[in-house]
């Protein structure tokens, strides 16, 4: 113990104590594994891209220095000043600069935020496109793009003043960041200009979630008291079936939100199926022509059909009504619905039926109306039923549905078409 009145050597502050605890780590790891790890190290406390040779031989004349040093001055000496003589005698740095890491993470995060959202910026997007399509092309994965911009944005600014549009964009921004999931990203890459980059998601699912961004905007923007009605049109792109390249890929979904935005002003909704390349754009008509009616099938069980969708479609599309009753043949002749169903064939979705939760059942489609659903048995169903909905890119929901018709399939399953109701 020491005698009274010795001076104690100086206690290293907590960071460099931290530092201290991983010198001692590091002397434990076998020569790979240390390497891959003072790379790592280094990019982050340094930004200097190393080779692993570099980075071993760097961490040694750190650890010989640091000994020389402390002998010299006869005081503990800490790796950070160590770090700093080391990479200036090595003219890996010329000028260095002292900064506190928080300041610095603070620096990197401006520097790739929009000040005004939150949201990434657009010199962000570019280099995330560019990763997540290396990673798509490799794993053979899907990964789609939307391109958003607000519809009579402008009016808002020159209505309200600049500081309402800011909160429209605002409103943009939280819109994005509640239903994205944690694999997507979002951008702002123009003054009302906004990006997502879905991963791992195919055209169908990204078009649930442009329907779902455009019904959560338009709640965001009830507290704001707009007489303007502001709306977001979408472009969407899918890798691979509209291109392998990023800038085709920009392209495309550029050139569908442009068709959306002057050419779809008569439509109240967008076309969602065009967008995906599942049916031709319609032509523009004159207001004067009403749209050709459409048949819709009475849904009797037994009736054949050919997709699920389109059986389920018919029993829960909104102007039909009440379904038809058992066993009567009728046809009803609606409009063209506003929004088309996805089909979640190929997908995981599935709905647990009941308040105990012990039946599961497979989601064939969805749309704002009803699902379809298939179990492999249907004995002692209500008519009437709670099911709770797990879908790709949505969170769990909570419905009730009313079962409007069932069919046997060849295998032996049964096939339900189920609307909404409150």
């Amino acid at each position: 113990m020491p005698s009274p009145g010795a001076s104690s050597a100086p206690r290293l502050p907590m960071d460099h104590a931290y530092l201290e605890l991983l010198a001692d780590t590091l002397e434990s790891m076998d020569i790979p594994a240390r390497s891959q790890f003072l790379q790592r190290y280094f990019r982050t406390t340094t930004q200097l891209e190393l080779r692993e040779s570099q980075c071993l031989q760097l961490w040694e004349e750190m650890l010989t220095r640091r000994r020389e040093l402390s002998t010299q001055l006869r005081r503990p000496i800490s790796l950070a000043t160590v770090l700093m003589d080391v990479l200036s005698t090595a003219g890996l740095i010329c000028v260095p600069v002292v900064l506190e890491y928080g300041e610095f993470r603070k620096l990197q995060v401006n520097a790739v935020t929009d000040p005004l959202t939150g949201l990434y910026n657009r010199r962000l997007f570019a280099e995330s496109f560019e990763k997540e399509l290396n990673r798509a092309r490799r794993y053979g994965l899907p990964l789609s793009i939307l391109i958003l911009d607000l519809r009579r944005f402008k009016d808002v600014n020159d209505k309200y003043g600049h500081p309402r549009g800011d909160d429209v964009l605002r409103a943009v921004a939280g819109t994005l960041q509640k239903t994205m999931r944690t694999s997507d990203s979002a951008f702002r890459i123009g003054g009302d200009e906004f990006a997502l980059l879905l991963p791992q998601t195919d055209a169908p699912q990204a078009l649930a979630l442009s329907r779902r961004i455009g019904s959560v905007f338009a709640e965001s923007l009830e507290p704001l008291d707009l007489a303007i009605s502001v709306i977001i049109d979408h472009g969407l792109a899918t890798f691979p079936q509209d291109g392998d390249q990023s800038d085709l890929l920009i392209r495309t979904a550029d050139e569908r939100l442009y068709r959306l935005k002057h050419g779809g002003h008569s439509r109240t909704a967008p076309d969602h199926a065009a967008q995906a390349g599942t049916i031709p754009t319609p032509t523009a008509t004159s207001p004067s022509t009403p749209p050709a009616p459409i048949p819709i099938a009475s849904g009797r069980p037994d009736k054949p059909a050919s997709e699920s969708s389109v059986a389920s479609s018919d029993a829960a599309h909104p102007l039909i009504g009440q379904p038809a009753s058992q066993g009567v043949s009728r046809t009803s002749y609606v409009v063209q619905r506003k929004a088309e169903r996805v089909s979640m064939v190929g997908t995981n979705a599935y709905a647990v039926i009941g308040e105990q939760g012990d039946r599961r059942a497979r989601v064939l489609d969805l749309g704002f109306g009803g699902v379809a659903l298939e179990l492999e048995e249907v004995e002692e169903l209500p008519e009437s039923l709670i099911a709770i909905l797990h879908v790709p890119i949505l969170p769990p929901v909570r419905v009730f549905l009313k079962t409007v018709w069932t069919r046997r399939t060849p295998g032996g399953a049964f096939r339900l078409g189920c609307h909404f109701i409150s």
